[in-house]
């Protein structure tokens, strides 16, 4: 069991005051792995090549993984086969520059993402990354194996023999869903007005609905002024609430184009009479114009619908499903679609409010319109089946009809009864246990950061960037977790480590890693730093010490309001430029009906 430290008593072991010896120990973490995992070895390919793991050094027979080469990959996703592409890379030089397919599964996060999003444990998955030289793939594919993932590969060469072997790149995130959308558009001619359109428009006091497509709390961050919040897959089953009129134009936006040329596109294929159009470009489009968005908006789509507007919805969803070739199922069937080698992801497309009021068992939480904008994220292993859920007959159906034109395998849940959907709450985390780590409460911190003498005490942060910047421990260094022991050069030996992420969570695995490089005492903060604010504690924000870089997270161009022009401007040049990629690609699947 884990040491929990209180008032009453502490544990201390084995402090490092030792400078050179912390100094050569992070030196040697640095060359080798922190798991230290028997030896595994898979003779099957002559391209086999070990992981360095801690115990290479000590004689112990270290993993050895199987290469794939790119044309490998490629015929895997060009015959629909399952396969998990993952770069194990940070966000945001993941989103520099990777193939169409890879999903961002970081080394950081491993342990903590792994289950729920690759949920059957013998996938073919394919692993790379690297950071400044330090090759990340040997060491997620330890990690994965240790979580009893049993085809784990190597990608040859990694993103550079990828590019060698004439495999496209793309920027930015989720890049599938993007580039879809430009082809839907391409294809389909979705309507759309330019900035300065619906601006006259609104001047003019027209007959015109402005809906935002987006998540709430992006459309409370910034949108049209007069605009009506109504995430993507809300679109066809509340619109003709907002606009019961026919010749009210109805005009979807969200911060970009693809959200909005997908929800637009929905209301033409289900069949909405009204005139309809997308607003070209978005927010960035709007920003770019000159013209003002309104920020703090409370305006949300109506929370019922009348039974006539449901039942013309209902209509129009299921014929586009049924065009799209979405595939019925009885719920009591859903269980039948198992069988080895296949994964089914379940998804619940109803809203995060809807899906804790009751939900059905074992389906996750995924907004409709979400999901089709993060399905790489979703649903990373591609060739999967993907079963949906709601209590409508609207949103299931029109979700499905767009995951099916991505060229996933779809299925859609029949009507069933309230009483089914007995579990609540959100989706439990899917984990291994977290190691045994010994913990302090918040108040004992407190009092310990008080009394500390320099290089008493370091505490070491694992939460998010964006997290840390807006309020920490006073004191608390910025760690990613996969540089930990880079990060410990910047932050320096100390007596005693505190861990904290905003759980506690993640800070449990990396006290795992710490206690590789450093004799010190480590323990984690209980409850992490959410306990330390529930607690009332005090707070520091900005970045004060970041013994890591930022970039965990890409800066999305169109989030926030403080982009420069030129940022906005070149995401919508790289928007236009996705489909002459896609054919460069040639993987991507989609069939648009």
């Amino acid at each position: 069991m884990p040491q929990r430290i209180t008032a009453r008593g502490t544990r201390r072991r084995g402090f490092c005051h030792n400078g050179r010896l912390a100094a050569q120990a992070i030196a040697h973490f640095a060359r080798f792995l922190t798991f230290r995992i028997q030896g595994f070895a898979v003779s099957d390919h002559s391209t086999d090549v070990p992981s360095q793991t801690a115990d290479t050094a000590s004689g112990a027979e270290p993993f050895t993984f199987p290469q794939l080469t790119f044309a490998e990959v490629r015929a895997a996703l060009l015959a629909g086969q399952e396969i998990a592409l993952l770069d194990v890379r940070e966000e945001d030089p993941f989103a520099q520059s990777h193939p169409l397919w890879a999903a961002n599964l970081p080394l950081s996060r491993v342990e903590i993402e792994a289950w729920a999003r690759i949920p059957r444990r013998d996938t073919r998955v394919v692993v790379y990354g690297e950071h400044q030289g330090d090759d990340l793939a040997p060491r997620a594919a330890a990690v994965l194996r240790k979580l009893g993932y049993r085809d784990v590969n190597l990608l040859a060469g990694g993103l550079d023999g990828w590019i060698a072997a004439g495999g496209e790149v793309f920027r930015d995130v989720n890049v599938p869903s993007k580039s879809f959308g430009e082809w839907v558009e391409g294809l389909r001619h979705t309507p759309s007005l330019s900035a300065q359109e619906v601006q006259a428009l609104l001047d003019a006091e027209a007959d015109v609905v402005v809906v935002d497509a987006r998540r709430f709390d992006e459309y409370q961050t910034m949108n049209i002024p007069g605009s009506t919040s109504v995430p993507g897959a809300e679109l066809v089953l509340r619109v003709r609430e907002l606009a019961p009129d026919p010749a009210t134009r109805v005009i979807v936006n969200c911060a970009g184009r693809t959200r909005s040329i997908i929800g637009t596109q929905s209301l033409v294929n289900a069949g909405l009479p009204n005139p309809v159009a997308a607003l070209r470009n978005g927010t960035i489009g709007w920003t770019l114009a000159g013209q003002t968005l309104e920020r703090g908006a409370q305006r949300r789509h109506p929370a019922q619908v009348r039974e006539a507007t449901l039942a013309v919805a209902r209509e129009g969803a299921r014929a586009v499903a049924d065009r799209a070739g979405v595939q019925r199922i009885a719920l009591d069937d859903v269980a039948s679609l198992n069988a080895p080698g296949r994964t089914v992801y379940r998804f619940d497309v109803r809203t995060p409010e809807e899906y804790a009021a009751g939900h059905l068992p074992d389906f996750a939480s995924a907004p409709g319109g979400q999901l089709v904008q993060e399905t790489d994220h979703q649903a990373p292993v591609r060739g999967a089946w993907i079963v949906l859920a709601d209590d409508d007959g609207v949103r299931a159906d029109m979700t499905g009809s767009w995951l099916a034109q991505m060229g996933w395998t779809v299925y859609v849940v029949d009507p069933h009864s309230a009483h089914v959907r007995s579990a609540q709450g959100g989706w439990p985390l899917h984990t291994p246990s977290a190691p045994d780590v010994a913990s302090v409460t918040p108040a004992l911190l407190a009092r310990w950061l008080d009394d500390a003498k320099p290089g008493e005490i370091a505490v070491l942060d694992f939460t998010a960037s964006a997290n840390y910047v807006k309020r920490h421990v006073p004191g608390a260094w910025f760690v990613i977790r996969a540089r930990l022991a880079d990060a410990l050069r910047a932050v320096g030996p100390a007596q005693r480590y505190v861990l904290t992420c905003g759980s506690s969570l993640l800070a449990r695995f990396a006290a795992a890693d710490l206690r590789h490089l450093t004799d010190a005492e480590i323990v984690v903060l209980e409850g992490g730093t959410q306990a330390w604010i529930n607690e009332g504690l005090p707070l520091e924000k900005g970045e004060t010490r970041l013994a890591s870089a930022r970039d965990d997270r890409y800066r999305r161009p169109y989030e926030g309001t403080d982009n420069a022009a030129e940022a906005m401007q070149a995401y919508l040049d790289w928007e236009f430029g996705l489909v002459d990629q896609l054919h460069r690609d040639g993987t991507h699947g989609f069939r648009v009906i």
